[in-house]
């Protein structure tokens, strides 16, 4: 009974380190602005969208801002105008933050208390930062090769309804986020986590020595 429990907990373990350091990265990466303000000039938004890239930041901060927070603010962009589907989505998308920080908690938590019951489970980094590499991976590899369907794919899959597919006219607020920003933030996300692979692979050498 004491061996399953034992590998019942080194499992857990393990997906509790792939968890939050995919986690981790997807967080990391939407609220690191220099990649976004880099997207201004590279896929020349001020011209596309007309607006000054002061207002540009202003409504992009704002969205990033509103995602973040805690409270129930109410969706309401700076500068722009926006429909009730786009007010929705929005807040759609500001639940499943939410959620992502539940499993983060949670993720911690069980690391933490996993290595309390047996320090050795340290040991199974090893474990996690080859599996960091296959699993996110493997998820993230057709988006790289075929982003604009998996772009699709993603949406359908955690969304319910179609107001993601937003209308230039009604929410101008797509005109600043191009899919070209969220090509970037899925390769920096990748190169997160190979990051975090390597430097998962190299504690458990040193821990080993």
């Amino acid at each position: 009974m004491n061996n399953i429990l034992n590998k019942m907990l080194k499992l857990i373990f393990v997906i509790a380190v792939i968890l939050l350091i995919f986690i981790l990265a997807v967080k990391f990466t939407f609220n690191f602005k220099p990649l976004y303000y880099f997207e201004i000039e590279n896929s020349n938004i001020e011209e596309f969208s007309g607006l000054s890239e002061s207002k540009i930041k202003e409504n992009y901060n704002y969205v990033i801002n509103y995602l973040n927070s805690g409270n129930e603010v109410e969706f309401n962009l700076p500068s722009l105008p926006f429909s009730d589907k786009g007010k929705i989505h929005f807040y759609e998308v500001k639940i499943i933050y939410k959620a992502l920080d539940v499993i983060l908690i949670c993720s911690l938590a069980v690391i933490i208390l996993c290595l309390l019951f047996n320090r050795n489970f340290i040991l199974l980094l090893r474990h996690a930062s080859i599996l960091l590499l296959v699993i996110p991976i493997t998820i993230l590899i057709p988006f790289i090769i075929n982003f604009d369907s998996s772009f699709t794919f993603f949406h359908k899959l955690f969304f319910r309804n179609d107001y993601w597919l937003f209308d230039p006219n009604e929410d101008p607020v797509i005109n600043i986020l191009p899919q070209d920003f969220f090509f970037h933030c899925a390769l920096l996300i990748l190169l997160i986590i190979l990051i975090s692979s390597l430097i998962l692979r190299i504690t458990t050498r040193k821990i080993k020595k």
